[in-house]
């Protein structure tokens, strides 16, 4: 009875075997590969699918997905003969697994070989300035070299970048400085310029308030002689309405005489020739006042002598 049960038992388990090795569960976006043999028979896609066990065999399970890959730095010589190292990043995505597996035998090392000497190419025709500058035309011409070349690999390439462009060191330190000059010029220029529009506002400025000083002034000086000449004018209409005599006038003068020699600045003043003839009639004026009451034109009192005492 023994043997019987260790048959059956291993019966059981090369059936349990047999049954794990003919289901097979592939994920989805992902393909596997089967050989009959050795030779490819088929592809398997996502989902459940069967093979016969023991005699297919599954070869390879891959990725459908688009995958990332970054590759270390590699020095270019640029057209100008200077050594830059170049970091690039390759977006890809496998089209045909049967290709990818049988037609290339590390797809992921043939791209980044490509990518090297496609790159030097590229950079070897460019000078170091247009390689810091032409990135988008760079990213678009290696694509394009990939994307023809990995075709037939079951591979397209749907983006390539440049993660890094390293000078030398010393051409760092040296564009750090025209840039230091770049920007202090810029800053110079831009500070002339504040100054230079700063004086013009202030000259524009300056000669609007000189211009309504000016014109302040001239209305004053205008409404000033106005009103003096109005002053005059009442003065003279007042003088000619009363009819002044020669007497008035020559009084009036000299109430005004203490008010022009005031101040320190007066020292010398003139007086006219006018001033006489109205002096002399207001002296016959004050000649002819009697305070007694006698009036002008009345005749003296007599002297009364009195008679010697013997």
């Amino acid at each position: 009875m023994q043997p019987i049960i260790i048959v059956l038992i291993i019966l059981v388990v090369l059936v349990f075997i047999a049954l794990i090795k003919t289901i097979q569960v592939i994920p989805q976006a992902s393909a596997a590969i089967v050989e009959r043999f050795g030779r490819y028979t088929r592809t398997l896609n996502a989902g459940l699918n069967i093979v016969v066990p023991f005699i297919d065999s599954i070869r390879n399970r891959i990725d459908l997905r688009e995958q990332v890959v970054p590759f270390p730095p590699q020095p270019v010589i640029t057209q100008d003969n200077l050594v830059v190292n170049i970091d690039t990043v390759i977006y890809y995505q496998v089209t045909d697994a049967r290709a990818a597996t049988y037609e290339v035998a590390s797809y992921i090392q043939a791209i980044e070989q490509l990518t090297v000497t496609t790159l030097r190419n590229i950079i070897g025709g460019m000078d170091l300035e247009r390689t810091l500058t032409s990135r988008e035309e760079i990213n678009a011409a290696l694509r394009g070299v990939l994307d023809e070349a990995t075709g037939k690999w079951g591979i397209r390439v749907n983006r390539v970048e440049l993660k890094a462009i390293e000078p030398p060191t010393s051409i760092q330190d040296s564009m750090e400085k025209q840039m230091r000059a770049d920007r202090d010029k810029r800053a110079a220029i831009l500070q002339a310029e504040g100054v230079r529009q700063s004086e013009i506002l202030r000259a524009e400025g300056e000669k609007q308030s000189a211009i309504l000083r000016a014109e302040g002034e001239a209305k004053a000086a205008a409404l000033r002689a106005e009103g003096e000449a109005q002053a005059i004018r009442t003065v003279f209409e007042s003088i000619h309405a009363g009819d002044a005599d020669q007497k008035l006038l020559a009084y009036q003068y000299l109430q005004m005489l203490p008010k022009i020699a005031e101040g320190d600045a007066n020292k010398l003043w003139i007086v006219p020739s006018e001033i006489g003839d109205a002096l002399k009639g207001l002296g016959g004026a004050f000649g002819n006042f009697n305070p007694t009451g006698g009036g002008s034109g009345g005749a003296p009192k007599e002297r009364r002598e009195q008679p010697p005492i013997d």
